[in-house]
């Protein structure tokens, strides 16, 4: 399991990367505040605050590198 902090500041990115993480045979969760939502659905994305950075939680240890490759564009500090 890893924890990344990440930016899906437009309706573009919600979709580009939906689309990208669907992919993966395993789950991935966002986090904003004490919300807790499946990362791969589009309505669940759009009801969190997108203004700010939230944290996408990877279920899985396997593959991590291919996984991360896939979320360098929304990827912050």
């Amino acid at each position: 399991m890893k924890t990344v902090r990440i930016s899906l500041s437009s309706i573009d990115k919600v979709k580009h990367f939906v689309n990208d993480i669907a992919r993966f045979d395993c789950d991935f969760d966002l986090v904003s505040g004490r919300y807790v939502i499946d990362a791969k659905s589009i309505m669940g994305i759009f009801s969190l605050d997108l203004a700010r950075p939230i944290s996408l939680t990877i279920h899985t240890d396997e593959g991590l590198d291919e996984i991360m490759e896939v979320l360098a564009p929304y990827l912050i500090d």
